[in-house]
């Protein structure tokens, strides 16, 4: 999600409680019992009307003996019809649940007919649903954005992280006449019937509910191939509002900076079969599988000799680092924050040099609070996970991360990440999973670093005792463990393994630990 948390969050608690639209916690026992395999949409938008209406088809498969299905779709919408096998199924819809009657069967799909005027986003994307708007030619222009809501706002689903269907999802969207809808995947079709345009779009690849997507405006598509460092081709593309149709070209140029700046430092791009993509939206952003939302008004700065835009950077990394990689439990959001976070970082070392990235961990260690741990107690909602140090201090333990391994190990570390089998796809990671990964790679005792920074809020104290004239004791005050630390003297800087055990300094003067702040902690 987009950077500007501080800004955007005023009242997102009571509103998320008082609608229930957040999504996580425990997993349901009659949803535990099930998976969602494909999701499959056939929506009709009416943007005058701003009404949403269609079906939503669900691959199936069964983990235990159930008699029911336990869906959520929000209230704002009715369910008029649930089939599955050409038989109509009893359910019920109410307070964002709706239970479906098996009858003693187990079908392999169901189908749900619904519809209903769209739930509005208060303050998209952080309080997110639909956002209605038009562009400066008065054309519709509409919104989607779910991360903290889930895709309940949407379409009927298993509406937890845990859920992740492996074979990708569908979407047959129908919008009027001269109208283009952009979603997840591949377009495979796009035809005209009278006065109305339906298009029809597939991804294959695993995805989460609040990935799936699609935009609707007047846009003008611009595009170009991109030659991963995979060796593979695909499309790069940007759609944007026809009005900034001349602007398209240095958004394709920026766009293709930072997918190959990604690769350098996460590995090649993870949807390479399908493409990579931006389309304007009417909000700020957010990092929709193969269709990334961009809604930051074009405003590219200089970094070295290439522009940057840092909204699209960041929502791109998370193709990596939450669309790839994903949890299943909202208490490990730092690793889908967290570690884009730092690849923001990145752009800014690769790009600027050492002085760049520094300046740039400086700015960010200022609004670091260190009021509650980055992670969360296990079975979090969305909201309650969701505050700034998932972004800062998650980004900070990976600068840290940096300096204890040393770029040769730690570099290749970072993409093994976004390699490993068991964290990406269709397969989830947690914050204990990837502690015992990062210890087995390197080779190296991460865990209590780890877990200090991680799992709690203080930060280990520096204390510096002059014993005599040109003698110093230096301690870390609050930890049980040792850190390789940069430690300035007379003699320039040299690396100290500092604890909670003194350690003696010889320097005329009081000795600066940490000179280029590569941990956190309090001085």
């Amino acid at each position: 999600m987009g950077l500007f948390f501080v800004v955007a969050t005023t009242g997102f608690g009571s509103y998320a409680q008082q609608h229930n639209w957040n999504w996580g916690g425990p997993l349901d026992s009659v949803q535990a019992t099930f998976e969602v395999n494909k999701i499959s949409l056939d929506l009709e938008i009416l943007p005058e009307e701003q009404v949403l209406s269609g079906s939503a088809t669900l691959s199936l498969g069964y983990l235990q003996e159930t008699d029911r299905l336990r869906l959520q779709l929000v209230d704002a919408y009715t369910v008029t019809k649930v089939e599955a096998d050409g038989n109509e199924l009893a359910f019920s819809h109410g307070k964002g649940l709706l239970d479906i009657l098996l009858g003693g069967s187990k079908p392999t799909s169901v189908t749900v007919y619904y519809g209903g005027r769209t739930p509005i986003a208060v303050r998209p994307p952080w309080i997110g649903g639909f956002t209605w708007e038009k562009d400066d030619l008065g054309y519709h222009w509409m919104g989607l954005s779910s991360q903290n809501e889930g895709g309940k706002v949407f379409m009927p689903c298993l509406d937890h992280p845990v859920s992740k269907p492996r074979d990708g999802v569908l979407l047959r969207i129908t919008v009027p006449d001269p109208y283009m809808v952009a979603a997840n995947g591949l377009l495979k079709e796009a035809f005209r019937e009278g006065e109305k345009i339906t298009y029809i779009w597939e991804s294959r690849y695993p995805i989460m509910n609040y990935n799936v997507n699609f935009t609707m405006g007047k846009f003008h598509e611009a595009s170009k191939t991109f030659r991963s460092a995979s060796g593979k081709e695909f499309p790069l593309v940007v759609y944007v509002l026809e009005e900034n149709k001349d602007k398209a070209p240095m958004l394709l140029d920026v766009l293709e900076k930072s997918a190959q700046t990604h690769e350098l430092f996460f590995g090649p791009y993870p949807f390479p079969e399908e493409k990579l993509a931006v389309v304007e939206t009417p909000y700020l952003g957010m990092e929709h599988q193969t269709i990334n939302a961009y809604g930051n008004n074009y405003q590219f700065v200089r970094m070295g000799d290439v522009w940057y835009d840092h909204l699209l950077h960041h929502e791109l990394g998370h193709e990596w680092f939450g669309n790839k990689v994903s949890i299943a439990d909202w208490a490990d959001y730092w690793i889908h924050e967290g570690i884009t976070s730092y690849g923001d970082w990145l752009f800014y070392l690769h790009h600027g040099g050492e002085s760049a990235y520094h300046e740039k961990v400086a700015d960010t260690k200022k609004r670091i609070r260190n009021e509650k741990p980055v992670v969360g107690p296990r079975e979090s909602l969305s909201d309650d996970a969701y505050h700034p140090d998932v972004y800062t201090k998650g980004a900070y333990i990976m600068h840290s991360l940096r300096f204890i391994l040393g770029d040769d190990r730690f570099f290749p570390l970072l993409k093994r990440i976004a390699e490993h089998d068991e964290f990406t796809y269709a397969n989830q990671v947690s914050t204990e999973e990837l502690i015992s990964f990062l210890e087995a790679e390197s080779g190296e005792e991460l865990r209590e670093f780890l877990e200090y920074y991680l799992y709690g809020a203080k930060l280990p104290k520096v204390k510096i005792n002059r014993k005599r004239k040109g003698v110093y004791e230096v301690v870390f005050q609050g930890i049980g463990f040792s850190l390789p630390v940069e430690v300035e003297t007379d003699r320039g800087i040299e690396i100290l393994v500092l604890s909670g055990t003194p350690t003696q300094v010889v320097n005329n003067s009081a000795p600066v630990v940490d000179p280029r702040n590569w941990y956190l902690l309090r001085k």
